[in-house]
């Protein structure tokens, strides 16, 4: 499987990105593309410990189960339900949101492993470092699919 800690794997990502617009329309789901990269930097901010979140009772029962999917080959299927926390109403500023996303995928390959939070993720709960890398590089690309990049 990639890794956003991997330099060239990130770079692929970051590659994508760049290839948005603000006219790029969704295949899927409910967000428009300015409010999918808000809701991948809330992502990003709860795996570096910016964000807090309280453990949400169904990812305390199913978490542990669901974690599985962290470290295997597969992609996340089309539209998957977030948390509240998560979903992103209202305008976003494209070019803003874009350069703040691009900024947290770097510093995953430029800063390391070390960067993660050692808090519990709301859903997962306690995750491994390989855990974390499978989330973020699926969850970003799970989002940039859904845009078509």
């Amino acid at each position: 499987m990639k890794s956003i800690f991997n330099k060239e794997n990130n770079n692929e990502l970051i590659e994508r990105i760049n290839k948005l617009t603000p006219d790029t329309k969704r295949q899927w789901g409910k967000m428009n593309v300015s409010q999918m990269l808000a809701h991948c930097i809330v992502a990003f901010r709860i795996a570096l410990g910016e964000q807090k979140l309280k453990r949400a009772f169904i990812g305390i029962l199913f978490g542990r189960l669901a974690r599985r999917m962290l470290v295997n080959d597969k992609s996340f299927k089309k539209s998957l339900a977030t948390a509240k926390e998560f979903i992103i109403n209202g305008d976003k500023n494209f070019d803003e949101e874009k350069l703040k996303l691009i900024s947290y995928v770097k510093r995953f390959a430029d800063e390391g492993e070390n960067i993660l939070t050692k808090e519990a993720h709301p859903f997962f709960g306690k995750l491994t470092t390989t855990e974390w890398d499978g989330l973020m590089w699926k969850h970003l690309d799970h989002h940039l699919r859904q845009f078509g990049v």
